[in-house]
């Protein structure tokens, strides 16, 4: 494959992305609010969507682009020991929920990445987070998976290519990141 055949495939995946607009800026409302609630935001995910995890929650704490106070937010995708210690003598498919359970309150706000929706353990984890009272909501490709029927709300990325859906997802949670800078320079 061309690198240009691969630029317009991402093209076309961007250029559907206003079809979703509604729901991730019902998302921004909701972390807005889960934040002046005091809660803080807790991202998991596997692979390249841990990845996108750890990437976010950062960028929450530290800052995306203006200076401000740090935002709660938190990977459930970065203490390898109690990740491999939890898939050793429990299972990796609970892995995320027992840190969530260990962590979430009520106020919070979970978003579990999985481009197939099926992803067992952020399944589970988002089961036991609705338990508990928090707002989940979950990034997947377009068919949303078994997450579909789980979470909360979903943010459906417009294609089926695993690479495309990873490339809107960092978008989305960038253009979040650049929505609470700017409330949190409002109110300042």
């Amino acid at each position: 494959m061309s690198f240009n055949n691969a630029l317009q495939r991402h093209f076309e995946t961007f250029n559907q992305l206003p079809t979703i607009e509604t729901e991730v800026i019902k998302l921004a409302e909701q972390i807005d609010q889960c934040f002046a609630n005091g809660g803080k935001l807790i991202f998991m995910g596997n692979g390249g969507s841990a990845a996108d995890s750890q990437h976010l929650a950062a960028e929450f704490v530290v800052r995306y682009k203006a200076e401000r106070s740090p935002l709660a937010a938190i990977a459930l995708t970065v203490d390898t020991s109690i990740l491999t210690a939890h898939s050793n003598d429990y299972s990796f498919d609970t892995v995320f929920t027992r840190q969530v359970e260990a962590l979430a309150k009520p106020e919070d706000l979970i978003i579990g990445i999985s481009t197939s929706g099926n992803s067992k353990n952020v399944i589970d984890a988002i089961t036991a987070a609705k338990k508990i009272g928090c707002i989940c909501w979950a990034w997947t490709g377009s068919s949303g998976g078994q997450l579909n029927e789980i979470a909360d709300h979903l943010i459906r990325v417009p294609s089926d290519e695993t690479a495309r859906i990873q490339e809107a997802h960092i978008f989305i949670g960038h253009w979040l990141c650049e929505e609470m800078d700017a409330r949190s320079q409002k109110e300042t």
